[in-house]
């Protein structure tokens, strides 16, 4: 996910200042991770662009986790679909429905996000899903902590091959301050990947972003599975985009009900 702050500077000079959850300046970090690395992620069907190495594993897409789990594990599907614009989730999902996932904050979170936490949990309540989310004060089965970098705005993972959510949601320091809509989507983005949805437009990052290309796609690994009942041209407003503006508000579109009432 990147946001796109688009600024007159001058006559008709036109400059754009990308600030991302994907990053600010990354310095190549590609360079830097292994050759057989690179090898695993792409064979999981991702985009071996702009990898970056984190404590957990690698930080792929822009705001996808991958740790030693998924970069191993071979999971397959035979509804796998290379398609344009629709919503897709991956192989592992959360199982044993109906559950209630819990989520929790680090105690630096402020009022501001914590009130978009809440916010992001009421719209997925909201749907009547086999699938809730809770607020507890600690302890959560997803915890949403700051972390202070300037390489992405938020990140997080894919469910377990146990069919858990992914644990915990990693959210920047310096947007902590947005606006409640722009705070509100991104938490609920990021749990979105937590619960098993990969971008809408995984497939052509140009689309949300401006520039960029396909993320990567494999039979095996990860996997990009096409939600059926989802339309087949592009979806403007889904929540599961990679790239939205610094105003941005995104509340579940007609097609993400779909998507989310068709998995959980």
């Amino acid at each position: 996910m990147k946001v796109y702050i688009r600024t007159i500077m001058a006559a008709s000079c036109l400059a754009i200042f990308a600030i991302s959850c994907k990053r600010e300046d990354l310095n190549a970090p590609s360079k830097q991770i292994s050759a057989a690395v690179l090898q695993q992620i792409a064979a999981k069907g991702f985009s071996t662009a702009d990898v970056i190495k984190v404590d957990e594993g690698y930080l792929v897409e822009g705001d996808i986790i991958l740790n030693n789990e998924s970069l191993t594990s071979s999971p397959q599907s035979p509804n796998l679909l290379i398609a344009n614009d629709e919503q897709y989730n991956t192989f592992n999902l959360v199982k044993k429905l109906p559950r209630t996932v819990t989520v929790s904050s680090g105690s630096s979170v402020g009022s501001a996000l914590s009130s978009a936490i809440n916010a992001a949990i009421t719209r997925y309540n909201n749907l009547n899903l086999s699938l809730k989310f809770a607020r507890v004060s600690s302890g959560g089965q997803i915890n949403i902590r700051l972390i202070n970098t300037s390489q992405y705005i938020a990140s997080s993972g894919f469910p377990t091959s146990g069919g858990d959510a992914y644990f915990e949601v990693k959210y920047a320091k310096k947007y902590a301050n947005y606006s409640a809509g722009f705070m509100t989507t991104v938490i609920a983005h990021e749990v979105g990947h937590c619960i098993g949805f990969r971008h809408t437009d995984y497939m052509n990052r140009a689309y949300s972003c401006g520039s960029g290309g396909n993320e990567g796609q494999a039979t095996t690994g990860i996997g990009a599975v096409l939600i059926p009942g989802t339309p087949s041209g592009p979806d403007p407003k889904s929540w599961m985009l990679a790239c939205l503006s610094s105003t941005t508000d995104r509340p579940f579109n007609a097609n993400d009900k779909v998507a989310l009432n068709y998995l959980y």
